[in-house]
C-alpha cells in the first residue's frame, strides 16, 4: 500500500516563498502578504494590512499608471479571470522620505467562492535593474538587441492587452446596453454563450449563459424555435419574424403570451461552416396589443355610428307618431337625443378615478331607452367600480338595451325589463358581481342565425375586461342576460 503524502502547509510555503505576493479583497483591501513583497515594498506588515491598496501605496489618480494597475484589478473582480500587466511604472515611496522610481511586471488572479471573485492574488516583479540596464546601454550606445527585443515586445504587448481590454469593456457596455433583446448560441447542441440585459429580462431574469436552449427555456421547445435554430445552422439562412407570439415563462411565474420581431443571423467560422445563431430582435408586445385595441375601436366606432343611427330612427318613429302633438313630439325627441349624448360622453370618459355602478347602469339605459325608461327596473347595491369596469359594462348595457329597443321587449308597448345584482367581497380582495338582464312581456324571441357584433361585445369584450363569465338565454319568454364577475375592489 503507497505511503499516504505528508500534509503540506500552503501558508509556511506561501511566506517561504522567494517571490513577492500580495492578497486583496474585492474592495482591494490588503488582507495579508509574504515576506519578499515586504522586502520588495520596503514595508512593515503592520502599516500595510487592512490598508486599501491605494491607500498604502499611493500615487495619482490621474496617473497611467494609476489607472492602469486599478483598471487591472478591477477586471479580475469582475470577470473572475486572471490579469496581466507585463510592464508598468510604479514608484515607491521611501522609508525616509520621498519615492523611487520603480518597474513592475505584475499578474493578478482571483481566488473564487461561488463562481464569484473572494480574494485577488497579486504576484509582482521587480524589474527596475532590468530596466535601468537597458536604457543604460541604449545611451551609451551599447544597445542589447536581445534585451531589447524582449522589452520592445513587453511594451508591445501590454499596449495591445490594453487596448484590447478597453475595447472589449466599450463593446461589452454597448451589448448589455443595447435596447433590443441579443444572445449568442453557438454549437449543434445549441447552447447560450452570451445573452444581454434585455434578453433576461425577456425570459424573466433566467440565467440562460452556458445552458442549451432547451435547458433554458424548455417552453420553447414545442413552439418550434428550436426546430428554427436547426433550420438556420443547416441552411445557412437567415430567419426572420414579425411580430411572432411564444409563450414564455417567468422565473417561478405562469407562462405569459409575448409578440417579438427577431432575426436568426447565421454565425460562420473562417471555412465557411456554420458554427452558432446570432439572436437579435425587440419585444413588441406593446405594440401588438394597441393596435389590436385601435383595431376593436374602429369596429367599435364604425359598429357605434350605425346603432346610433338606428336608434335615432327608433326613437323619431316613437316620438313622431300619428297621436302625438308635433310640439310635444319635438320636446320628447330632443331630450331623447340628450340622454344617447351623454352615454356617449360616459362610454368615451376614460380619465374618471371611480364611478357608481347604480349611476354607471342608470345613465346606460336612459341614454338609450329614453321615455321607455318606466318600462325598466332597475335594482341593487351601489358600488364603486374602476374607469375601465365602468366603461365595460356601460357597453353591455347599451347593447342589451339597443337590442331591447330594436327586438325585445322595449320594441312594442307591454315588454318589460328587469336589471337586477348583487355583490359580494370574495377572499382575494375582489368583488363577486352577479348581474341579471331579463325581459318580459315583448315580442316572442327566435335565437338569432348569427352572432353580431354587439352579441360579441357582451361576450368577449365584457368576459376579457371584467374576467367574467356571460350566458345569453334566447327564451321565447324573452332574453335573459346573465354575467358573473370578479371586480377590482375600489377604495373610496
Amino acid at each position: 500500500m503507497p505511503a499516504r503524502p505528508p500534509a503540506i502547509d500552503f501558508e509556511a510555503l506561501f511566506g517561504a516563498s522567494p517571490n513577492p505576493y500580495v492578497l486583496m479583497a474585492p474592495d482591494l483591501t490588503i488582507v495579508t502578504m509574504n515576506d519578499a513583497y515586504l522586502k520588495t515594498t520596503m514595508r512593515e506588515r503592520s502599516d500595510i494590512v487592512g490598508k486599501a491598496m491605494f491607500e498604502a501605496f499611493p500615487s495619482d489618480p490621474d496617473s497611467e499608471s494609476h489607472q492602469s494597475l486599478r483598471s487591472s484589478l478591477e477586471r479580475v473582480v469582475r470577470t473572475g479571470q486572471r490579469d496581466e500587466i507585463a510592464l508598468i511604472r510604479y514608484d515607491i515611496q521611501l522609508p525616509s522620505g520621498g519615492y523611487e522610481e520603480r518597474y513592475w511586471s505584475a499578474t493578478h488572479t482571483p481566488l473564487l467562492e461561488d463562481g464569484k471573485t473572494a480574494y485577488i492574488l497579486q504576484h509582482t516583479v521587480d524589474v527596475t535593474e532590468l530596466h535601468r540596464l537597458r536604457t543604460f546601454a541604449a545611451e551609451a550606445g551599447h544597445y542589447h538587441r536581445e534585451e531589447a527585443g524582449v522589452f520592445q515586445r513587453a511594451h508591445a504587448v501590454q499596449e495591445a492587452y490594453q487596448t484590447l481590454a478597453q475595447e472589449t469593456q466599450r463593446l461589452r457596455t454597448l451589448f448589455e446596453q443595447a435596447p433590443g433583446f441579443i444572445a449568442v448560441i453557438t454549437g449543434p447542441e445549441q447552447r447560450f454563450q452570451l445573452a444581454n440585459a434585455a434578453y433576461q429580462r425577456l425570459v424573466g431574469g433566467r440565467d440562460v449563459v452556458g445552458k442549451t436552449v432547451a435547458e433554458a427555456l424548455p417552453e420553447v421547445v414545442d413552439q418550434g424555435f428550436v426546430t428554427l435554430l436547426d433550420q438556420v445552422i443547416a441552411t445557412g439562412e437567415p430567419y426572420i419574424g414579425r411580430s411572432v407570439s411564444v409563450m414564455l415563462e417567468a422565473e417561478g411565474g405562469p407562462l405569459e403570451e409575448r409578440f417579438l420581431d427577431f432575426i436568426y443571423q447565421p454565425i460562420s467560422a473562417a471555412d465557411g461552416e456554420i458554427i452558432g445563431v446570432f439572436v437579435q430582435g425587440h419585444d413588441v408586445t406593446v405594440q401588438r396589443r394597441a393596435e389590436e385595441h385601435q383595431q376593436l375601436l374602429i369596429h367599435e366606432l364604425n359598429h357605434r355610428v350605425k346603432n346610433t343611427l338606428s336608434i335615432v330612427q327608433a326613437l323619431a318613429m316613437q316620438s313622431f307618431n300619428d297621436r302625438a302633438d308635433p310640439a310635444v313630439a319635438r320636446q320628447t325627441f330632443d331630450a331623447r337625443l340628450n340622454a344617447l349624448s351623454a352615454a356617449h360622453n360616459l362610454l368615451t370618459t376614460k380619465n374618471w378615478e371611480r364611478a357608481g355602478l347604480l349611476e354607471t347602469i342608470r345613465t346606460s339605459v336612459a341614454a338609450t331607452a329614453g321615455a321607455n325608461l318606466s318600462r325598466v327596473s332597475i335594482q341593487g347595491p351601489d358600488i364603486l367600480i374602476a374607469p375601465q369596469t365602468a366603461v365595460s359594462l356601460a357597453m353591455a348595457i347599451h347593447e342589451l338595451c339597443t337590442n331591447a329597443i330594436k327586438y325585445g321587449a322595449l320594441s312594442n308597448e307591454d315588454g318589460r325589463v328587469a336589471v337586477r345584482w348583487s355583490a359580494s367581497p370574495g377572499d382575494d380582495g375582489t368583488i363577486g358581481l352577479i348581474l341579471e338582464w331579463e325581459e318580459t312581456g315583448g315580442p316572442p324571441v327566435v335565437v338569432p342565425s348569427r352572432r353580431g357584433f354587439g352579441t360579441r361585445l357582451i361576450e368577449r369584450g365584457l368576459s376579457a375586461e371584467l374576467r367574467s363569465e356571460v350566458e345569453l338565454d334566447f327564451r321565447p319568454s324573452g332574453l335573459k342576460c346573465t354575467i358573473v364577475a370578479k371586480l377590482p375592489a375600489v377604495s373610496e
